[in-house]
């Protein structure tokens, strides 16, 4: 709808005299009694003309030209907001466009032939997921869908970090566990992985090659097992969200010698050398981040030859942009906070467009059963699973709670609130308004002959005026602009807001309006305005990988 208001609103302002680059802004005012939409555009150029701002909004409200029918009202409210209330016909007219477009609905063109990559979950493969991971998987899923909308053609990545020290102590800890098979114990290390899965993989190993690898002090082959092993349990658990990548781009391509016997991330060296930020003290190499304004330089290389996760992740970017991405979207964790800006940082020196980077970080995630935290490590083997989680509540429930409150908050996971069957619970209430829908639906089938894949009256619309319906109608029409505002801000807990709001509106609706036993004409407009409100609630449902059951 905020298109329909900033065209007439730049029309009235050259009207009025005025040029400014200031932007439009349409806003819903927090009560209604305010208006169904509202600007300040008199009082972001109202200092740059000299103007009192109410009287500079009462001018710019005398060159306001909208189609007929479509403004019930214009006011000037406050130091000199513009409020706009609609006509219950427009409302209703509108409406029209959710039952034409169907399953495209909502969705935008801003990206139509630009190329997208979304990188997420990417976990090093040290052992099965955990719930923290899952929280990011499905954030990055979700944003995935989200750019989809808006024409993007979206790649969504996996980065398999099949390099490093951590890959190094999972080969180490699975070559314990197979020692210890073959009768040969050693002491096991506290720093290594401890998990039953270990043992899994060194039996699988055990059962293929018997003791003969006793001898081997190598764990190149023990490593190679539990990689192959745990990556696939991993896309497992994904699938079982309905989580599904379209690349894996390995770590160890970074070390990997091209042509000229010179790896990507010795050119990061290189190039960022040759721009005077690279130095060499204390046994290792250093991003001289203090010519930036930071407090001290940050290690690339360490003493041990070891790269530190910058310097991988540089290259990385460096190929995203070499595959040509318009935008480039990358869902990390809480413990990458310190280091993407270093990232950001270097690239910028190296002259990439960094403005096509955007950076989604999603906070810690814990899991309460019957009001008890649970606390646990992967490391010590008793990782709070994800595929437990999956087991106890659902895959919806799963996917669900993880985005219902913002990426930027930390989230504590009720298993018992996921698993209850009442309003109280998010998901089974917005699954049961598209479930109480499609039982509407059968149920008019059967009393009245209503069939929505025939009957095409939608202009029955427009006779629908009461507060109820008018308030889930203008609802529903707010969803493209809820989409694009959950793109801008990378926050699918957004739509689970809005989502929300819309069944609320629609379990309101239906207690105070009848729907089966009105007047011939009321009912099917009724059933129009359900029919609309289901697409929208599937069509969201789609955006956040859940679920719309026909009945409950």
């Amino acid at each position: 709808m905020h298109d329909f208001f900033i065209p007439v609103i730049k029309s009235a302002l050259r009207s009025t005299g005025i040029e400014t680059n200031k932007q439009i802004i349409i806003e819903q005012p927090a009560e209604k009694k305010f208006g169904d939409f509202s600007t300040n555009i008199a009082l972001l150029t109202a200092k740059e003309c000299r103007r009192n701002p109410r009287e500079l909004a009462q001018q710019i409200i005398e060159h306001l030209v909208f189609p007929p029918d479509t403004i019930a009202k214009i006011e000037v409210a406050g130091p000199g907001f513009i409020n706009f209330h609609l006509t219950s016909f427009f409302i209703m007219r509108s409406l029209q466009q959710v039952l034409h477009e169907g399953d495209a609905y909502g969705k935008g063109s801003v990206g139509t032939g630009k190329r997208a990559i979304v990188e997420y979950v990417s976990a090093n493969p040290t052992g099965p997921l955990t719930i923290g991971r899952g929280r990011g998987g499905v954030l990055g899923d979700c944003i995935a869908n989200l750019i989809a909308t808006q024409g993007y053609e979206v790649t969504r990545e996996y980065y398999f970090n099949d390099a490093g020290r951590q890959m190094q102590i999972l080969g180490e800890s699975v070559r314990f566990r197979y020692l210890e098979r073959c009768g040969k114990e050693k002491e096991f290390p506290e720093t290594h992985y401890k998990g039953e899965y270990i043992k899994d993989i060194a039996e699988n190993i055990y059962s293929e090659h018997g003791a003969a690898l006793a001898e081997d002090s190598t764990v190149l082959t023990f490593k190679e097992s539990a990689e192959t092993i745990i990556f696939s349990s991993i896309k497992k658990t994904l699938e079982r969200l309905g989580i599904r990548h379209d690349s894996f781009f390995n770590e160890h391509t970074l070390y990997t010698p091209d042509e000229a016997g010179i790896t990507a991330n010795q050119r990061v060296i290189e190039a960022l050398r040759e721009n005077g930020f690279i130095a060499e003290y204390d046994g290792a190499t250093w991003f001289l981040t203090t010519k930036l304004g930071q407090e001290k330089d940050k290690v690339l290389v360490k003493s041990t030859g070891e790269p530190s996760y910058r310097l991988p992740d540089i290259g990385y970017h460096i190929s995203k942009f070499e595959r040509d991405f318009a935008m480039m979207v990358n869902v990390f964790g809480a413990d990458h906070i310190d280091e993407y800006p270093d990232v950001i940082e270097a690239l910028k020196i190296l002259g990439y467009d960094t403005e096509r980077i955007k950076i989604a970080i999603n906070q810690f995630v814990t899991t309460t059963v019957d009001g008890q935290t649970l606390k646990m490590s992967t490391r010590k083997g008793n990782a709070d699973l994800l595929d437990d989680l999956i087991d106890d509540v659902g895959a919806d429930a799963t996917r669900l709670f993880f985005i219902m409150r913002s990426k930027d908050s930390h989230l504590n996971f009720d298993v018992e609130l996921a698993k209850k069957q009442s309003k109280e619970n998010p998901v089974f209430y917005l699954q049961y308004a598209h479930a109480r829908i499609c039982s509407l639906l059968r149920m008019a089938l059967q009393e009245t002959g209503f069939d929505p894949e025939s009957n095409t009256e939608y202009h029955l619309l427009q006779l629908l005026t009461s507060p109820a319906e008018l308030q889930l109608g203008f609802a529903l029409l707010d969803y493209p602009d809820r989409i694009k505002a959950s793109v801008r801000l990378l926050e699918p807990q957004k739509m689970v807001e809005y989502l929300h709001s819309v069944a609320e509106l629609f379990h309101r609706f239906y207690q105070e309006c009848p729907i089966i036993k009105a007047e011939a004409d009321i009912c099917k407009a009724r059933l129009f305005l359900a029919l609309a409100t289901r697409q929208v609630l599937r069509n969201g449902f789609r955006i956040l990988g859940v679920s719309a059951p026909e009945s409950m």
